[in-house]
């Protein structure tokens, strides 16, 4: 048998052919792209594993021209036809603001850092 976990968008396609078969989503809520399989946490509690996905700027970027990028992709987010596209790609679409997007990446930064440090992974 063999197993892997990838992101939704990356094996979308092939769960629709049926190429590949999914078991369940790793997220801690059930999919829009896939509403019918379970949550890895119905199985093993606390488990959640989920990737994020956003646009950056360079570090001394003006808070205003931030603050204008943000407004323009979270307006484009919630285009009818954007937000169906994404959907449709596996994608699930948020708005968040700039602050809430570095805590997150912060956050995920230091769970997995943990994971690392426990697994006792040396880079190669």
């Amino acid at each position: 048998m063999q197993v892997m976990f990838d992101t939704i968008p990356a094996l979308i396609e092939h769960i629709k052919t049926g190429s590949l078969r999914a078991l369940a989503v790793a997220g801690s809520a059930s999919s829009e792209a896939l509403p019918n399989f379970p949550v890895m946490s119905d199985f093993v509690a606390g488990f959640e594993v989920s990737g994020i996905a956003g646009i950056g700027a360079p570090k001394n970027t003006p808070v205003e021209i931030i603050e204008r990028l943000n407004k323009e992709i979270n307006a484009g987010l919630v285009d009818p036809k954007i937000k169906a596209r994404l959907a449709e790609l596996g994608f699930t679409t948020f708005l968040i603001s700039p602050a809430d997007y570095a805590r997150s990446v912060m956050e995920e930064t230091e769970k997995w850092g943990k994971v690392v440090k426990f697994a006792g992974i040396k880079p190669e």
